[in-house]
């Protein structure tokens, strides 16, 4: 049975639909030798390329769903290539074969907090459609004196420049003299969302974590800048959420090896975290030609 062409090269792993989309649009995938165009279809024996790369086409048997919940740090950008040479948040993550992980959304450069990533990238286009409306929490430090009728305005809703928005609930949560703690929920993913929000009501965000999305939580454990991966039960509630079919295999294992592998993980991600760091704040030098 034929498929459309972004939806197979999602499901692969070689990107979100919406960005295979793209690729398609720009000319960068061929089918059998012939250069593709939106719309196209595909049988299981067709031969893509990608930028004059051949790739293994998979079907939906072939392909378990993996999902990483990564905490990221800020400076961090969600791309990923910079050309201005900062870190991203994909140089971290594990190596996976034949494929590549697709995150699901963005936090901006100076949000830190719970991100998403998946080897599916039909589920990734799914959670990132405005229609499933994924509740995210955010814990907010806020800068300044915030008012009770700012705080009422921000619940029932503001204009912004790409239109009405509000917080679904904002709660405070502690915080010393002009510190203040918040946490906040919404349901929508627009780009610096809940920093515009509470420009709009002349206040400075000064720290902006994401930790939750949906009943994926950040966890407490998890440094800055490591990843985990989640078990099936995390991965079929996002499926679920998706309107995807459950999954039903696991790369993780649930021996006593793999037990003992877990718990020692999180001091080698934290190895690995102190390393980057390291490797990142050494001056780069250029040798000298004699």
């Amino acid at each position: 049975m034929s498929e459309k062409l972004q939806k197979v090269l999602a499901r692969a792993g070689h990107g979100s639909r919406r960005e295979m989309e793209a690729w398609i649009a720009a000319g960068r995938i061929s089918v059998d030798g012939e250069i593709a165009s939106l719309g196209d279809r595909v049988e299981a024996d067709a031969k893509i390329r990608i930028d004059g790369r051949a790739i293994v086409i998979k079907t939906e048997e072939d392909i378990i769903c993996r999902v990483l919940a990564y905490h990221k740090p800020e400076g961090e950008i969600c791309s990923r290539k910079d050309p201005e040479g900062r870190t991203t948040v994909f140089e971290r993550l594990p190596k996976i074969r034949d494929s590549r992980w697709v995150a699901v959304g963005r936090l901006d450069i100076n949000t830190s907090g719970l991100l998403l990533f998946t080897s599916d990238g039909e589920l990734a286009n799914r959670l990132m459609h405005p229609s499933n409306e994924v509740d995210r929490e955010y814990a907010v430090r806020t800068f300044g004196d915030v008012s009770e009728s700012a705080v009422q305005r921000l619940r029932k809703g503001v204009t912004l420049e790409d239109g009405p928005a509000n917080f679904d609930s904002i709660k405070p949560a502690g915080g010393e003299g002009l510190n203040k703690w918040w946490h906040v929920t919404l349901k929508e993913g627009r780009n610096r969302e809940v920093r515009r929000l509470w420009e709009s009501q002349e206040v400075q965000v000064s720290r902006l974590i994401r930790v939750r999305y949906g009943m994926v939580e950040l966890p407490k454990a998890l440094p800055r800048g490591g990843w985990t991966e989640l078990d099936m039960e995390q991965v079929n509630y996002l499926r679920q959420l998706a309107g995807l079919e459950p999954e039903t295999r696991t790369l993780l294992g649930t021996d006593k090896h793999s037990v003992a592998r877990a718990q020692v993980k999180g001091a080698k991600i934290r190895r690995a975290v102190r390393k980057h760091k390291t490797a990142v704040a050494r001056p780069k030098t250029t040798r000298q030609r004699t």
